[in-house]
């Protein structure tokens, strides 16, 4: 298992060094400590920090990440014995909000390939 330091951590992910500071304080991500004092990460946490990335960009907020981030790991084995109502409604919200951010992407996608298509030559030609 590999080790990485801040730094690598940050560079490999594309998220700054304060950010990941700001995620072990909360508890998404924990790292050890060097002899020398550095903190150190366990490599596989840098798909984590990109999940953590995408889950804050889709409008999740960290107390909520903190709980699903278990099952992440293993979404078959999701078990949430302590999942309150205003958890679940909380979800249940969020994943609505994505579906509709989804739906939009998608149809902004689809509107850019159809103006590409058409100046650079490879769609029908607009007629006037």
């Amino acid at each position: 298992m590999g080790r990485l330091r801040i730094g690598q951590l940050s560079e490999r992910t594309g998220t700054s060094r304060r950010l990941l500071r700001y995620y072990e304080e909360q508890q998404l991500i924990v790292s050890t400590r060097a002899a020398n004092g550095y903190r150190e990460y366990d490599e596989r946490l840098a798909d984590r920090v990109l999940q953590i990335r995408g889950l804050l960009d889709a409008g999740l907020p960290t107390r909520i990440i903190k709980q699903i981030l278990p099952c992440l790991d293993k979404p078959r084995t999701i078990h949430f014995p302590d999942a309150t109502p205003e958890m679940i409604a909380t979800l249940t919200e969020e994943r609505d909000r994505m579906t509709e951010r989804i739906d939009c992407l998608v149809r902004n996608r689809d509107a850019m390939d159809e103006y590409l298509a058409v100046v650079t030559g490879g769609g029908p030609a607009a007629t006037g």
